[in-house]
């Protein structure tokens, strides 16, 4: 953690392996995707989403365990996009079944994007639920989600994802 309590949960010096692909395949869908770690050590999630078969989504994951205090109260992600619309989602408890998710556009240069924590509202597949924003006090899973109701190829170049 750095002096100003931020917490990298992504960069090229803290690039895990641990993000793995979730495809529309689980219901039947035809998206494929991969992530890989590039030369500069950024993270590239890539592939082609197919409304076909009634998909239409591809999602990187990876589990954590990160604890909040009160002066954290964004991520900032640091991307290089495709100009496409992507949700960053977030779980507290990696057991539970619904996300807390933001949504954020890229364009073809390298951005960062703010997100503020209360900002990030709980999503059980595509569809919004009846109870509050993000509130909690610990992060177990942070995941990229692309699903934009059409068929269409992607590539997120990640720099870096951290907590403020």
């Amino acid at each position: 953690m750095c002096l100003n309590d931020e917490i990298i949960i992504f960069d090229k010096d803290n690039n895990t392996q641990n993000w793995y692909v979730v495809n529309d395949t689980v219901m039947g869908g035809i998206s494929t995707s991969a992530v890989k770690i590039n030369d500069k050590g950024n993270l590239i999630f890539s592939g082609k989403v197919s409304t076909e078969n009634n998909g239409g989504f591809s999602m990187t994951r990876m589990p954590i365990a990160i604890g909040l205090n009160k002066q954290h109260s964004k991520i900032v992600l640091k991307v290089k996009g495709d100009g496409k619309q992507y949700q960053l989602r977030l779980k507290s408890n990696e057991s539970q079944r619904y996300s807390y998710v933001q949504a954020f556009r890229t364009n073809t240069q390298e951005q960062e994007i703010t997100l503020p924590l209360t900002g990030f509202y709980p999503t059980f597949r595509g569809r919004k639920l009846n109870f509050g924003n993000f509130s909690d006090n610990q992060i177990e899973e942070v995941a990229i989600l692309i699903g934009n109701k059409k068929d269409e190829d992607f590539s997120l170049e990640i720099i870096k994802i951290a907590i403020q």
